[in-house]
């Protein structure tokens, strides 16, 4: 069994993740993100470009306002960043939405949606 080794910009880009994680529960005050979640973050191999994806939870979010509120916030995470993790060179953050688990409530949905069906069908016939 080969175990699979992390490079440094996965390692790093774990630790970016984690930390802003924290900061946004914590430091970020900004309304806009209090329903965000961090849902990862890579690194370009030369650690210059840091791809930060978010999404958000509740039923109600809207995908620019969140990236409004990353951008806004972009100074002071960046500082944060580089005072908790003491980087020689900050990486540029890159914020993207996560529709992912959009998608897979999308997904979960619609297999609800034929499993009522399919019982409505099945007692339906039950009856005949």
């Amino acid at each position: 069994m080969a175990t699979r080794s992390f490079n440094r910009a996965e390692r790093v880009g774990g630790q970016v993740q984690k930390v802003l994680a924290s900061l946004i529960r914590k430091g970020v005050n900004d309304p806009r993100l209090a329903q965000a979640t961090i849902t990862g973050v890579t690194l370009s191999r030369d650690l210059r470009i840091a791809k930060v994806y978010f999404t958000a939870h509740g039923d109600v979010h809207d995908e620019q306002a969140l990236l409004a509120g990353f951008q806004s916030a972009k100074g002071f995470i960046k500082r944060e960043l580089a005072r908790e993790l003491g980087l020689r060179y900050m990486p540029e953050l890159k914020f993207f939405y996560d529709a992912s688990f959009d998608y897979g409530a999308h997904i979960n949905r619609v297999l609800k949606s034929i499993q009522r069906n399919d019982e409505k069908d099945n007692s339906t016939a039950d009856e005949q």
